[in-house]
């Protein structure tokens, strides 16, 4: 489909929202319960048949919830309209078992609308829509459950009364639906749109029955014709089918949901000046869900705490080492001196400086991957040669350097005990690959410092460089009668190519 069609096939269903939303909007005021009632039944059937096209046009994956979907629109028109229409006396409890029925089918949809979405970090999510949600049902009970139960204690008074805990529970689902929307799921902001819409006309109902506001049926009809049509404007849009695949969270989403919580704290903290008049039972009710609503929170920061010290961790870990072979990187090897100081103190300080003959043979022969793959091996057979104590880390490319608090004689045992390690050829994935390694070996006796770091490997890269051009394997910077150093570039980026 083209993206003219599309753009035409918008507008159409645009400009017939707006025809019907103006139809909406003004057939309360023309007066009387006939054109209010006649209206309803063409939305409610005109959302129930762009329901069935974007089932039968998009096919998505998950159909269940747009059944449910489907289920509650009729559901809810028909208890709308027994109140409506003045036939509660002779109608109830049909109208509350419709509206009932209505709302658990939406909240099933709205589940399994979100059910499937595998997102990071989807336990704090969770909280934090719970707590948006605690703090809508500690207003609740303020202003709408504990004045409708002042009236008496029948069936009736608690039924009204369990419609605000209802709402307070899609309030959390709608809380975590809006965190977890992104911005091409067009269809879930319709969904999303027909949900507030929702709440609106239960809010309305709601007030009514506390006797705190007087409204007119053919007017609380409005925010529940503007949900059915959101809904059916949802179905038909072409997203609908891939509600299910979500992105991965951003960090401003969680900064949004602390937001959203610190304000329901904020309202939540002005319930005991609102409500200075409340019963005993009130009170008992409202300190219960405060104290659920602080316990949240708490768990919630610690939650955050916990994840920023492991993000602080990993970035940290991945400042020090190389990605490739975990081993530490060149920043992390010049801080040496500095963070051991303690433990070197008084120490002879050896730095061995290896170098992996032929590597750039091989890296071209069988290409970087094959090369990285070379590498990572090597690193690990140098590791387990060393011992913790020792400082590991890949200098760049294929250039390794081993930091040991050892004497020189000790030294030279490490290093003997590095290019045995060497002997047995590599089992890579093109075949046995034979390398060999050189190392050159720099010692110092005074107290390290950082520019000792850069003696040490200028020194013991002239000795290594020695050891590979006669093919020694193993040569100590004392031991150069005519020491030859190249020149050796200190770079201070991460390697993470083997390209040379």
């Amino acid at each position: 489909m083209s993206i003219s069609v599309i753009r035409h096939g918008t507008l159409r269903w645009c400009a017939l929202l707006a025809g019907f939303a103006g139809a909406v909007s003004i057939a309360p005021l023309v007066g009387g319960r006939a054109l209010p009632f006649l209206l309803l039944i063409v939305i409610v059937a005109g959302s129930l048949a762009m329901i069935g096209f974007g089932l039968y046009r998009h096919r998505p994956a998950h159909r269940l919830p747009w059944y449910l979907l489907a289920a509650s629109v009729p559901l809810f028109a028909t208890g709308a309209a027994i109140r409506a229409l003045g036939l509660h006396p002779t109608w109830h409890p049909a109208d509350d078992l419709c509206t009932l029925a209505a709302y658990l089918c939406l909240g099933l949809a709205s589940v399994g609308w979100l059910q499937p979405r595998r997102v990071t970090n989807a336990r704090d999510l969770w909280l934090d829509s719970t707590l948006i949600g605690l703090s809508a049902l500690l207003a609740s009970w303020t202003f709408l459950i504990s004045p409708i139960l002042r009236h008496d204690n029948g069936f009736d008074t608690v039924l009204a009364a369990s419609y605000p805990v209802i709402h307070a529970l899609l309030v959390t689902v709608l809380a975590h639906s809006l965190t977890t929307v992104v911005r091409s799921e067009t269809s879930l902001r319709l969904l999303q749109a027909a949900l507030i819409a929702v709440l609106v006309g239960g809010l309305i109902e709601s007030l009514t029955a506390a006797d705190t506001i007087a409204v007119d049926p053919e007017f609380a009809l409005v925010p529940q014709q503007w949900a059915y049509l959101l809904a059916g404007l949802a179905a038909i849009h072409p997203t609908m089918g891939v509600l299910h695949d979500a992105d991965e969270l951003h960090p401003h989403r969680s900064r949004q949901r602390a937001g959203m919580i610190a304000v329901a704290l904020v309202a939540a903290s002005l319930i005991s000046v609102v409500g200075a008049d409340l019963g005993v039972v009130d009170r008992v009710v409202i300190c219960s869900l405060l104290t659920l609503l602080l316990v949240g929170v708490l768990v919630r920061s610690e939650r955050a705490i916990a994840r920023s010290m492991r993000s602080e961790r990993r970035a940290q870990y991945q400042a020090d080492h190389d990605l490739l072979t975990g081993l530490f990187n060149r920043a992390a090897l010049l801080r040496a001196p500095h963070r051991y100081r303690d433990q070197w103190a008084g120490k002879p300080l050896c730095l061995l400086f290896i170098d992996l003959d032929g590597f750039k043979m091989v890296n071209d022969s069988y290409g970087h991957a094959v090369g990285d793959e070379l590498i990572a091996n090597a690193a690990s057979r140098i590791r387990r040669t060393t011992h913790h104590a020792d400082i590991t880390a890949r200098y760049g490319g294929d250039e390794f350097v081993v930091l040991t608090p050892r004497t020189r004689s000790d030294a030279a045992v490490l290093a003997e005990q590095l290019l045995s390690a060497f002997l047995r050829p590599f089992e890579l994935s093109c075949g046995e690959i034979p390398i060999t390694a050189s190392i050159g070996v720099a010692c110092v006796t005074t107290r390290p410092t950082e520019k000792t770091i850069y003696d040490l490997l200028r020194n013991a890269d002239a000795a290594m460089y020695h050891a590979k051009e006669f093919r020694q394997g193993l040569t100590f910077h004392d031991d150069l009668r005519k020491p030859t150093p190249r020149r050796l570039h200190l770079r201070t980026t991460n390697p993470t190519s083997t390209a040379v």
